[in-house]
């Protein structure tokens, strides 16, 4: 009797290990996937620091690429899960994009104010043809659009620079992973906005929203503008990122904002 008893106990707890059974025989076509940008950053720091940071401090993303001759990717987390790496972010009205994109750390010190004014570190080639090969994987499988692989300054713009000036967005634009403005295009906008009178902040700061940036709409050059125009600047014109509207700026926009 005891037997049967113990027998009886154990079918039970397997039926609760077991878990509740599913039927799986009608999936929904209704979703997409969690995974809708991929946000790029340099590190500040030296591949040992960027490992110890990214793996025991309080930051983390899901890729880090070394700055050895082969350009060691690391993988720190699976996809699935959420990496600290976006902070207080937005784009295109997404804010806390730590939930819905994939981060990517390159070891890069970012640069160095000197007095002859700030020096940027380059990227190394092997870095940029590592970059390229996973941003190629990440967007195959998880359908990422162009438009959505972008830089921290892009979604953070009053307090990140990275990944900088000669971060190669027109090298990744080429691969297919990103956006850049057809060169022509902007040239013939901004000789016909050169023989007009400038547009209006408010103007530039509608653009700057439909981008995807987080800009104020006061009609005003405030502080926080300045630092959203310096930003798209930065991605889109690194000559000169220095906030200020003129019409090379206004050209750019509009051909990006015009881009499919």
């Amino acid at each position: 009797m005891k037997f049967f008893t113990f027998l009886a106990s154990l079918l039970v707890l397997a039926g609760c290990a077991s878990g509740p059974r599913y039927d799986t025989s009608h999936p929904s076509a209704n979703y997409d996937s969690r995974i809708q940008f991929v946000i790029v950053h340099y590190t500040s720091a030296s591949l040992e620091r960027s490992l110890q940071l990214l793996t025991h401090g309080e930051v983390s993303s899901h890729y880090l690429i070394g700055d050895d001759k082969a350009g060691t990717v690391y993988k720190l987390m699976d996809e699935n899960q959420r990496a600290w790496h976006a902070g207080e972010s937005q784009w295109q009205g997404r804010t806390w994009l730590n939930s819905s994109s994939i981060g990517i750390e390159i070891v890069n010190p970012g640069f160095k104010d000197t007095p002859t004014g700030r020096l940027w570190y380059p990227y190394s080639e092997a870095q940029i043809q590592a970059l390229i090969a996973l941003l190629k994987d990440i967007s195959k499988r998880n359908g990422i659009s162009p438009r959505h692989i972008i830089g921290h300054s892009d979604i953070a713009p009053l307090r990140k620079l990275d990944p900088g000036p000669l971060f190669p967005w027109k090298r990744l634009a080429a691969e297919g992973l990103g956006l850049w403005p057809n060169e022509q295009a902007v040239a013939r906008q901004q000789a016909l906005l050169s023989s007009s009178e400038l547009p209006s902040i408010s103007w530039f700061q509608a653009q700057l929203a439909h981008m995807g940036y987080d800009t104020p709409q006061t009609g005003e050059l405030d502080v926080a503008t300045r630092h959203v125009l310096a930003a798209f600047q930065m991605h889109f014109r690194p000559a000169r990122f220095d906030g200020t509207p003129d019409a090379q700026t206004a050209a750019l926009l509009l051909v990006l904002n015009q881009t499919k």
